[in-house]
């Protein structure tokens, strides 16, 4: 699950390097991310993983989003 999150990740922020991602990466602090990369990441799950956010979910890590995936798929 993670190796193909990083893949959708890559796609939100292509100037970062995903051979050091890992689960315990976090969005914010190690990523960078901001409101609108949050927005586009949601929108590429959405696309990769074929379900619609129905809810506002809080993730820290890219593990929280993996595991939040695969409570979906």
């Amino acid at each position: 699950m993670i190796e193909k999150l990083k893949e959708v990740l890559g796609k939100v922020l292509p100037e970062v390097d995903m051979a050091n991602v890992n689960a315990d990466t976090r969005l914010i602090e190690d990523l960078c991310f901001d409101s609108l990369a949050m927005m586009m990441m949601s929108m590429e799950i959405e696309d990769a993983f074929g379900f619609r956010f129905k809810e506002f979910v809080r993730f820290e890590t890219v593990g929280d989003v993996a595991s939040y995936i695969e409570t979906r798929i």
